[in-house]
Protein backbone atom coordinates (compact mmCIF):
# COMPACT_ATOMS: atom_id res chain seq x y z
CA UNK A 1 0.00 0.00 0.00
CA UNK A 2 1.24 3.50 -0.89
CA UNK A 3 2.83 5.38 2.03
CA UNK A 4 0.62 8.44 1.46
CA UNK A 5 -2.52 6.30 1.66
CA UNK A 6 -1.34 4.78 4.92
CA UNK A 7 -0.72 8.22 6.37
CA UNK A 8 -4.17 9.44 5.27
CA UNK A 9 -5.88 6.37 6.75
CA UNK A 10 -4.00 6.84 9.98
CA UNK A 11 -5.02 10.50 10.09
CA UNK A 12 -8.68 9.62 9.53
CA UNK A 13 -8.60 7.06 12.31
CA UNK A 14 -6.95 9.48 14.70
CA UNK A 15 -9.54 12.18 13.97
CA UNK A 16 -12.33 9.63 14.34
CA UNK A 17 -10.98 8.62 17.70
CA UNK A 18 -10.91 12.24 18.89
CA UNK A 19 -14.47 12.97 17.69
CA UNK A 20 -16.27 9.85 18.82
CA UNK A 21 -14.47 8.71 21.95
CA UNK A 22 -14.22 10.64 25.21
CA UNK A 23 -10.76 11.59 26.44
CA UNK A 24 -10.93 9.07 29.22
CA UNK A 25 -11.66 6.16 26.91
CA UNK A 26 -8.61 3.91 27.16
CA UNK A 27 -9.75 1.71 24.25
CA UNK A 28 -9.70 4.68 21.88
CA UNK A 29 -6.28 5.77 23.12
CA UNK A 30 -4.86 2.28 22.58
CA UNK A 31 -6.38 2.13 19.08
CA UNK A 32 -4.84 5.46 18.09
CA UNK A 33 -1.41 4.44 19.44
CA UNK A 34 -1.65 1.13 17.58
CA UNK A 35 -2.41 2.88 14.30
CA UNK A 36 0.52 5.25 14.76
CA UNK A 37 2.88 2.36 15.50
CA UNK A 38 1.74 0.34 12.49
CA UNK A 39 2.09 3.36 10.21
CA UNK A 40 5.59 4.05 11.49
CA UNK A 41 6.51 0.41 11.00
CA UNK A 42 5.17 0.47 7.44
CA UNK A 43 7.13 3.60 6.61
CA UNK A 44 10.36 2.09 7.93
CA UNK A 45 9.68 -1.13 6.03
CA UNK A 46 9.25 0.76 2.76
CA UNK A 47 12.40 2.73 3.51
CA UNK A 48 14.36 -0.47 4.18
CA UNK A 49 13.07 -2.08 0.98
CA UNK A 50 14.13 0.94 -1.06
CA UNK A 51 17.60 0.97 0.54
CA UNK A 52 17.94 -2.74 -0.22
CA UNK A 53 16.99 -2.18 -3.86
CA UNK A 54 19.55 0.62 -4.10
CA UNK A 55 22.30 -1.63 -2.75
CA UNK A 56 22.61 0.27 0.54
CA UNK A 57 23.02 -2.96 2.52
CA UNK A 58 24.25 -1.51 5.81
CA UNK A 59 21.59 1.23 5.95
CA UNK A 60 18.88 -1.26 5.01
CA UNK A 61 20.08 -3.60 7.77
CA UNK A 62 19.95 -0.79 10.34
CA UNK A 63 16.42 0.13 9.26
CA UNK A 64 15.17 -3.46 9.50
CA UNK A 65 16.72 -3.66 12.98
CA UNK A 66 14.90 -0.47 13.96
CA UNK A 67 11.59 -2.08 12.99
CA UNK A 68 12.28 -5.12 15.15
CA UNK A 69 13.39 -3.13 18.19
CA UNK A 70 10.93 -0.24 18.00
CA UNK A 71 7.90 -1.79 16.25
CA UNK A 72 7.83 -5.44 17.28
CA UNK A 73 4.03 -5.44 16.82
CA UNK A 74 4.36 -4.58 13.11
CA UNK A 75 2.13 -7.02 11.22
CA UNK A 76 4.93 -8.12 8.86
CA UNK A 77 7.54 -8.55 11.57
CA UNK A 78 8.29 -12.17 10.54
CA UNK A 79 9.00 -11.06 7.00
CA UNK A 80 11.23 -8.29 8.36
CA UNK A 81 13.21 -10.86 10.36
CA UNK A 82 13.65 -13.07 7.27
CA UNK A 83 14.81 -10.15 5.14
CA UNK A 84 17.19 -8.97 7.86
CA UNK A 85 18.76 -12.43 8.06
CA UNK A 86 19.10 -12.52 4.29
CA UNK A 87 20.81 -9.11 4.36
CA UNK A 88 23.12 -10.24 7.16
CA UNK A 89 24.29 -13.18 5.08
CA UNK A 90 24.66 -11.00 2.00
CA UNK A 91 26.79 -8.60 4.01
CA UNK A 92 28.99 -11.35 5.46
CA UNK A 93 29.62 -12.86 2.03
CA UNK A 94 29.98 -9.56 0.13
CA UNK A 95 33.08 -7.40 -0.30
CA UNK A 96 31.38 -4.46 1.45
CA UNK A 97 33.60 -2.89 4.15
CA UNK A 98 32.00 -2.95 7.62
CA UNK A 99 33.42 -0.75 10.37
CA UNK A 100 34.95 -2.84 13.12
CA UNK A 101 34.13 -6.11 11.33
CA UNK A 102 36.36 -6.17 8.24
CA UNK A 103 39.81 -5.18 7.05
CA UNK A 104 41.34 -4.75 3.61
CA UNK A 105 44.46 -6.89 3.37
CA UNK A 106 47.02 -6.22 0.65
CA UNK A 107 48.57 -9.51 -0.40
CA UNK A 108 52.28 -9.73 0.25
CA UNK A 109 54.94 -12.21 -0.80
CA UNK A 110 54.42 -15.52 0.99
CA UNK A 111 50.73 -14.97 1.77
CA UNK A 112 48.34 -17.88 1.31
CA UNK A 113 44.61 -18.11 1.94
CA UNK A 114 45.28 -20.59 4.72
CA UNK A 115 47.71 -18.27 6.48
CA UNK A 116 45.37 -15.29 6.08
CA UNK A 117 42.43 -17.27 7.46
CA UNK A 118 44.53 -18.24 10.49
CA UNK A 119 45.83 -14.68 10.97
CA UNK A 120 42.38 -13.07 10.95
CA UNK A 121 40.43 -15.88 12.63
CA UNK A 122 38.22 -16.67 9.66
CA UNK A 123 37.83 -19.38 7.01
CA UNK A 124 39.34 -19.84 3.58
CA UNK A 125 35.84 -20.26 2.19
CA UNK A 126 34.68 -16.90 3.53
CA UNK A 127 37.70 -15.08 2.10
CA UNK A 128 37.04 -16.74 -1.25
CA UNK A 129 33.35 -15.87 -1.34
CA UNK A 130 33.89 -12.29 -0.15
CA UNK A 131 36.41 -11.65 -2.92
CA UNK A 132 34.91 -13.74 -5.73
CA UNK A 133 37.87 -16.11 -5.80
CA UNK A 134 37.31 -19.35 -7.69
CA UNK A 135 40.44 -21.02 -6.32
CA UNK A 136 43.33 -20.62 -3.92
CA UNK A 137 45.53 -18.40 -6.11
CA UNK A 138 46.12 -14.85 -4.87
CA UNK A 139 48.48 -12.23 -6.32
CA UNK A 140 50.97 -9.89 -4.66
CA UNK A 141 49.37 -6.46 -4.36
CA UNK A 142 45.83 -7.84 -4.55
CA UNK A 143 43.44 -6.29 -2.02
CA UNK A 144 41.23 -8.72 -0.13
CA UNK A 145 38.31 -7.89 2.09
CA UNK A 146 38.54 -10.09 5.21
CA UNK A 147 35.92 -10.52 7.96
CA UNK A 148 37.48 -10.10 11.40
CA UNK A 149 34.38 -10.26 13.61
CA UNK A 150 34.06 -13.03 16.18
CA UNK A 151 31.38 -15.55 15.28
CA UNK A 152 29.74 -17.66 17.96
CA UNK A 153 26.83 -20.07 18.11
CA UNK A 154 23.92 -20.57 20.51
CA UNK A 155 21.83 -23.75 20.34
CA UNK A 156 18.46 -23.73 22.13
CA UNK A 157 17.29 -27.34 22.56
CA UNK A 158 13.80 -26.36 23.73
CA UNK A 159 13.11 -24.63 20.41
CA UNK A 160 15.43 -26.71 18.21
CA UNK A 161 17.13 -23.64 16.83
CA UNK A 162 20.73 -22.65 16.19
CA UNK A 163 21.56 -18.94 16.36
CA UNK A 164 24.62 -17.66 14.51
CA UNK A 165 25.97 -14.48 16.08
CA UNK A 166 28.81 -12.06 15.52
CA UNK A 167 29.65 -10.89 19.02
CA UNK A 168 26.21 -10.07 20.45
CA UNK A 169 24.61 -9.42 17.05
CA UNK A 170 22.22 -12.10 15.81
CA UNK A 171 22.93 -12.85 12.15
CA UNK A 172 20.67 -15.80 11.41
CA UNK A 173 18.44 -18.36 13.10
CA UNK A 174 18.45 -21.91 11.73
CA UNK A 175 16.02 -24.72 12.47
CA UNK A 176 17.89 -27.83 13.67
CA UNK A 177 17.37 -31.23 15.26
CA UNK A 178 18.80 -32.10 18.66
CA UNK A 179 19.14 -35.30 20.68
CA UNK A 180 16.33 -37.61 21.66
CA UNK A 181 15.87 -38.20 25.39
CA UNK A 182 17.72 -34.96 26.13
CA UNK A 183 20.98 -36.51 24.86
CA UNK A 184 22.47 -33.30 23.45
CA UNK A 185 24.84 -32.01 26.17
CA UNK A 186 24.46 -28.50 27.55
CA UNK A 187 27.36 -26.15 28.23
CA UNK A 188 30.05 -24.29 26.31
CA UNK A 189 32.07 -26.08 23.66
CA UNK A 190 34.65 -25.20 21.02
CA UNK A 191 34.71 -26.26 17.38
CA UNK A 192 38.02 -28.06 16.89
CA UNK A 193 37.48 -29.90 13.60
CA UNK A 194 35.92 -29.03 10.24
CA UNK A 195 35.32 -31.68 7.60
CA UNK A 196 33.82 -31.75 4.12
CA UNK A 197 31.90 -34.96 3.27
CA UNK A 198 32.85 -36.60 6.58
CA UNK A 199 33.31 -40.31 7.16
CA UNK A 200 30.93 -41.67 9.82
CA UNK A 201 32.43 -44.04 12.37
CA UNK A 202 29.40 -45.99 13.58
CA UNK A 203 30.25 -48.36 16.44
CA UNK A 204 33.48 -49.44 14.80
CA UNK A 205 32.03 -49.55 11.30
CA UNK A 206 33.44 -47.08 8.76
CA UNK A 207 30.63 -45.54 6.69
CA UNK A 208 32.05 -43.56 3.72
CA UNK A 209 30.61 -40.17 2.76
CA UNK A 210 29.09 -41.49 -0.48
CA UNK A 211 27.08 -44.13 1.39
CA UNK A 212 23.33 -43.45 1.68
CA UNK A 213 23.67 -44.73 5.26
CA UNK A 214 26.06 -41.93 6.30
CA UNK A 215 23.93 -39.80 8.61
CA UNK A 216 26.43 -36.92 8.84
CA UNK A 217 25.45 -35.29 5.57
CA UNK A 218 27.81 -32.94 3.76
CA UNK A 219 29.67 -31.20 6.61
CA UNK A 220 31.00 -31.83 10.13
CA UNK A 221 31.88 -29.24 12.77
CA UNK A 222 33.28 -31.22 15.68
CA UNK A 223 33.29 -30.11 19.32
CA UNK A 224 36.03 -30.52 21.89
CA UNK A 225 33.69 -33.11 23.44
CA UNK A 226 34.52 -36.30 21.50
CA UNK A 227 31.70 -37.70 19.39
CA UNK A 228 29.62 -34.51 19.37
CA UNK A 229 29.27 -31.76 16.83
CA UNK A 230 27.13 -30.04 14.23
CA UNK A 231 26.52 -31.86 10.96
CA UNK A 232 24.25 -32.25 7.94
CA UNK A 233 21.60 -34.88 7.36
CA UNK A 234 20.18 -37.50 5.03
CA UNK A 235 16.77 -36.99 6.66
CA UNK A 236 15.84 -33.32 6.20
CA UNK A 237 12.24 -34.10 7.12
CA UNK A 238 13.36 -34.63 10.75
CA UNK A 239 14.69 -31.08 11.17
CA UNK A 240 12.97 -29.34 14.07
CA UNK A 241 12.63 -32.54 16.11
CA UNK A 242 14.58 -34.12 18.97
CA UNK A 243 15.70 -37.25 17.16
CA UNK A 244 19.51 -37.39 17.00
CA UNK A 245 21.95 -39.44 19.06
CA UNK A 246 23.15 -36.20 20.67
CA UNK A 247 24.61 -34.09 17.86
CA UNK A 248 23.06 -30.98 16.35
CA UNK A 249 21.67 -31.80 12.91
CA UNK A 250 21.09 -29.23 10.14
CA UNK A 251 19.87 -29.28 6.57
CA UNK A 252 22.84 -29.76 4.25
CA UNK A 253 22.50 -26.34 2.60
CA UNK A 254 22.38 -24.72 6.05
CA UNK A 255 25.39 -26.56 7.47
CA UNK A 256 27.36 -25.80 4.31
CA UNK A 257 26.62 -22.10 4.78
CA UNK A 258 27.58 -22.28 8.46
CA UNK A 259 30.74 -24.24 7.65
CA UNK A 260 31.93 -21.55 5.26
CA UNK A 261 31.57 -18.92 8.01
CA UNK A 262 32.76 -20.34 11.33
CA UNK A 263 36.44 -21.27 11.83
CA UNK A 264 38.08 -23.64 14.28
CA UNK A 265 37.99 -22.09 17.73
CA UNK A 266 34.38 -20.90 17.40
CA UNK A 267 32.50 -21.07 20.71
CA UNK A 268 29.22 -23.00 20.87
CA UNK A 269 26.85 -22.64 23.79
CA UNK A 270 24.03 -25.19 24.16
CA UNK A 271 21.12 -24.52 26.52
CA UNK A 272 17.98 -26.46 27.48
Amino acid sequence: MDKRILIVIAGILVVTGVLFFPKGNKTAEVAVVSVKKDTAGSELYQEASKLKEDGEIIKAKETYQAILTEHSDFEQVEKVQEELESLNMELVFSNTPVDGKTVIHTVQSGDTLGELAKKYGTTIELIQRSNNLSGNVIRIGQKLRVWTGTFNILVDKSQNILILKDGNDVLKVYSVSTGSNNSTPIGEFTIISRLVDPVWFNKGIVVPPESPQNVLGSRWLGFDLPGYGIHGTIEPETIGQQVTAGCVRMRNQDVEELYSIVPRGTKVVIVD
